[in-house]
């Protein structure tokens, strides 16, 4: 292991078990979201899942501020700010708990999503301060702490959402402030790169960067945008209306919950070899995989609803997040410079997350108005729209090749 290869380890190591504890807010909001939302709502529970979709927005509308503030301050500084954001969303939500108000709840949720999305960062991160050859490692590295998060954040559920009785889930948020004030302090260990001073190669840099537009219409950033935002909306749209589909069916809270705790596992558990696959396998046969996997967790789910079959599908669906979504977030990292990198990371979590954001908030509507199967259905067509964007690319590809070979 080289020099550079082992500070990008140490590097990806604490962004990892920062993932591990300020991540664990997500599945918390997760997994309790709607369920809460179901709770506060007298009436149109269609509605259900908009606390789940303010985590979302939250995530799409921090997505190009955390950019710049972590491009400002630096990483340290950067990612703990949005520690601070997590546990004041955390706050949030435990007062509108106690004061009973869903869109309170619901903005509680968002601010949690705008504290995420500087974790979202962290993969990006990691990848910037690898060798190329150890980028797509480093990357699996940092989701890799999603393993930790899939069993302390429904832990942190099933143990304190009567904790602070007689008002319901109110302990598992305020967890949620213990959660980002100790993802700070794991963050005081992460080291800053010295910033070089104004140089003339610094200028030469820095005006070189192509504008946006031409960086994000490159084919490649096309398929690469077009399959994360297809494996994670689709990841989105059915894990959201699962724990109402589990509980409508007769399933307890807690079963419903994890359920989410094997789903968010399965989303992370493969991070300790993804890295390792995507250099023997390629990017694009390991986004495909994950289509593949997304297309199986449907096919278990219109099977029938035992308890098995519930948390076969999202284990299903956590893998396939997975390989696509790491895979296509491979393929964005090859399509821009270092100069470039910060205006493409989050113009391209920007779009993901507004997308994520939409499809929780249709898969409440969805589910109250046509049920559990027609969220699985929907997996199909979006999968086939993936395939054929990366097909596309293959033959761009492959005529390429074959024009360079002639001459």
């Amino acid at each position: 292991m080289t020099g550079g290869d082992g500070e990008a380890r140490r590097t990806a190591i604490i962004l990892s078990a920062s993932q591990a504890v300020v991540g664990s807010a997500a599945p918390i909001a997760i997994s309790l979201g709607a369920l809460v939302g179901q709770h506060l709502l007298a009436a149109d529970k269609s509605l259900a899942t908009a606390p789940v979709t303010g985590f979302n927005v939250g995530v799409a509308l921090g997505a190009l501020p955390a950019a710049a503030i972590i491009r400002t301050v630096g990483h340290r500084h950067g990612f703990m700010t949005g520690c601070l954001v997590t546990a004041l969303g955390g706050a949030i939500a435990t007062a509108s708990l106690y004061g009973a108000s869903f869109w309170a709840f619901a903005f509680g949720l968002l601010v949690i999503g705008l504290g995420g999305a500087f974790v979202q960062q962290y993969r990006f991160a990691a990848a910037d301060n690898a060798p190329p050859a150890f980028k797509p490692r480093a990357i699996s590295f940092v989701l890799a702490g999603g393993v930790f998060t899939a069993v302390i954040g429904p832990q942190i559920v099933i143990f304190t959402r009567e904790l602070l009785a007689p008002v319901t889930f109110a302990g598992s948020f305020a967890a949620v402030i213990l959660l980002g004030l100790a993802g700070m302090i794991i963050l005081f260990w992460l080291r800053v790169p010295a910033k070089a001073g104004p140089t003339a190669d610094a200028a030469n840099v820095a005006g070189s960067a192509r504008p946006l537009q031409e960086i994000v219409s490159q084919p490649r950033f096309v398929v690469a945008l077009t399959c994360a935002v297809g494996a994670y909306t689709l990841m989105s749209f059915v894990m959201t209306g699962a724990p109402l589909a589990m509980v409508g069916c007769g399933f307890s809270p807690d079963e419903a919950t994890l359920g989410i705790s094997w789903h968010v596992m399965a989303m992370f558990a493969p991070s300790f070899f993804t890295g390792r696959l995507i250099s023997w396998f390629g990017k694009e046969r390991i986004v495909a995989f994950g289509l593949l996997l997304l297309v199986a967790c449907a096919v278990v789910a219109l099977t029938g609803i035992q308890l098995w079959q519930f948390w076969t599908s999202l284990i299903l669906l956590g893998l396939g997040w997975n390989f696509g979504f790491i895979g296509a977030t491979a393929m964005v990292a090859d399509t821009y410079s270092e100069s470039e990198k910060g205006k493409v990371q989050g113009f391209h979590d920007f779009v993901l997350f507004s997308a994520v954001a939409l499809a929780s908030l249709l898969s409440g509507k969805v589910y109250n108005s046509w049920g559990w199967d027609m969220l699985n259905w929907v997996v199909f067509p979006v999968v086939l729209v993936c395939f054929a964007a990366l097909g596309v690319l293959a033959l761009r590809v492959r005529a390429r090749r074959s024009a360079t070979q002639f001459l």
